[in-house]
């Protein structure tokens, strides 16, 4: 069953576009020298930047639920394709709940890993290829278009934090299947 509902996650995640509100930074026309000082000097980790932005408390959740809060707030860097809130709500009915049990906590580690990467990759020094991504696997990174994740597009980029970056993606992207 979660095999099908993981399959069915990734249709329902290709074929679904959402509105993000993007989040100032200091690469955003018009920040102000406060946003801009605020952002040269990270003032935590991942997860703490995470859960200060208040869109990602699915993905903390999420984080909390697979054990992996103390890894992304240790020393890094990473590189973290953060989805929103909005996005983990795009997932087919249940689905978020199913994996959030006990007894599916590899599958949520091997989902969440998926979106990141081994040193800190600013919107600067990225290229278009593949990356392998800590669950193993590897991402497809787009230029063509605006900066795109396999299908999930870049919608904010370059949230420092003290131990790598964060860009935000509308969809949740999934690894692929064995």
């Amino acid at each position: 069953m979660i095999r099908n509902l993981f399959a069915l996650s990734l249709a329902v995640a290709s074929a679904t576009t959402l509105a993000v509100v993007p989040m100032v930074n200091a690469s955003t026309p018009g920040a102000t020298a406060e946003t801009t000082t605020e952002a040269a000097a990270p003032a935590g980790t991942i997860v703490d930047v995470a859960v200060e932005a208040g869109s990602f408390t699915t993905l903390t959740q999420a984080l909390e639920a697979a054990g992996l809060v103390e890894i992304l707030s240790g020393e890094g860097p990473f590189t973290v394709f953060a989805p929103t809130d909005e996005a983990f709500a795009a997932l087919p009915e249940g689905t978020l709940e199913e994996l959030l049990l006990p007894e599916n906590r590899e599958q949520l580690i091997q989902i969440l890993t998926y979106h990141v990467v081994p040193g800190e990759a600013l919107s600067t020094s990225l290229e278009a290829g593949e990356v392998t991504t800590v669950e193993g696997s590897p991402v497809e990174i787009s230029l063509a278009d605006g900066v795109m994740v396999n299908d999930a597009k870049v919608v904010t980029a370059d949230i420092e934090a003290s131990n790598g970056v964060i860009h935000v993606i509308d969809k949740v992207i999934l690894p692929p299947q064995e």
